[in-house]
């Protein structure tokens, strides 16, 4: 299936040089291939003879790119956490050459903990994520909860296998070759215990005493997966003043399917705990990537007060979105959406459900999840 993903490649470029950050497998290889061979000298650190020339002799990418033809308007370093040494020449290459870079990653571990040259602003970041809705033809619900959208898994005749292999592969080989744990059993158990504890708010020490760590350890392993991009935080929205908020984060897998095969999930029943957190997971993912893509400003986070009052999502200081997995929304649903509105700090307020009747009650609209993300990438949402 040939799919045409949002992110443009070519536009980025036109504006200045990127690093371009994603989880492996997501994608980013095939989107450079597809729209940047025809323009670009691609340089791929993942190919061992490449990788190992470079790494020998640094200044071998000045030849590289000295015989560059005329067509190849940019240069892309894939994968440039492998050989961090060389952002000293793409510095250069920008300063005195004015080429214009995309260097892509699957870690900024090693860019961030070996204090290497980040180019100081001449490079923006941006970000891939796995298939959106809005990518897929023929979207599956079903297929999208449980297995996720990396572009090998959704599209494989076998799913699951593609996810162990994943798992792995990838996960578990990369932190054991970047001896990124001591003890990598004790990591295995962690990731289960984070796994169990997605969309929830954090608590390292229940995580800790459940699976025999220390707090610090499970403080350092979630440090692990958002550099490795394996997951990523949504903080608490403090803006409410009639309710004191907590402190604690979210954290989410950037792919449910990740979840559901760390904890041994198999299939999903609509009305378990597991479904409507995956469901959850499923729009928080689609805001996320709305957010990443069209280089919006706002934040991602969620509320929760003291007293346990919830809205999943806040996003910037302007739109809260409640996710509810049923199929038809009561007025008990709306709760904490009019405890927000009464305050007055937000503008628009979503329920957002599985109810493919579209409803108003006062200032809050209540859309079917397919028609909110038809309004939310068309940019009718975040206005």
């Amino acid at each position: 299936m040939d799919i045409k993903r949002i992110l443009n490649l070519k536009s980025l470029l036109k504006k200045k040089s990127f690093f371009l950050f994603g989880p492996r497998q997501v994608g980013k290889s095939y989107l450079i291939k597809k729209q940047l061979s025809d323009c670009a000298l691609i340089v791929n650190l993942l190919d061992n003879e490449m990788n190992y020339r470079l790494q020998r002799d640094p200044s071998y990418l000045k030849a590289l790119i000295n015989n560059k033809t005329k067509k190849q308007r940019y240069v892309v370093i894939d994968e440039i956490q492998k050989i961090p040494e060389l952002l000293n020449w793409v510095h250069l290459f920008i300063e005195e050459k004015r080429i214009t870079f995309l260097l892509t990653g699957s870690s900024s571990r090693k860019l961030k903990k070996q204090n290497v040259n980040l180019l100081a602003g001449r490079a923006w970041n941006a970000e891939l994520f796995p298939l959106s809705w809005y990518e897929i033809p023929n979207f599956s619900l079903k297929r999208k909860l449980l297995f996720g959208s990396l572009p090998s898994v959704y599209l494989s005749k076998n799913p699951l296998e593609e996810l162990k292999a994943y798992v792995a592969n990838y996960l578990i080989l990369e932190i054991q070759m970047e001896g990124l744990v001591r003890k990598l059993p004790q990591f295995h158990s962690f990731l289960k215990g984070s796994a169990l504890s997605n969309t929830q708010i954090l608590n390292f020490s229940k995580i800790g005493n459940d699976y025999g760590l220390p707090s610090s350890s499970v403080r350092d392993y979630y440090e692990i997966l958002q550099d490795l991009l394996i997951g990523f935080m949504v903080n608490p929205w403090k803006g409410s003043q009639k309710r004191k908020a907590v402190s604690k984060s979210k954290f989410y897998f950037f792919d449910i399917g990740l979840v559901h095969l760390l904890c041994d999930v198999k299939m999903l029943n609509e009305h378990s705990d597991f479904y409507g957190r995956s469901f959850e997971h499923f729009i928080a993912g689609e805001i996320k990537a709305y957010l990443s893509y069209f280089r919006k400003d706002d934040s991602l986070q969620y509320w929760q007060s003291r007293y346990g009052h919830e809205v999943d999502f806040i996003i910037g200081d302007h739109t809260a979105v409640e996710v509810k997995s049923s199929k038809r929304i009561s007025k008990s649903d709306l709760k904490t959406l009019k405890m927000l509105a009464e305050e007055q700090k937000l503008k628009n307020f979503f329920i957002v459900s599985r109810d493919e009747t579209p409803a108003k009650y006062g200032n809050i609209q209540s859309l079917y999840w397919e028609e909110f993300l038809k309004k939310l990438w068309k940019h009718q949402i975040l206005q």
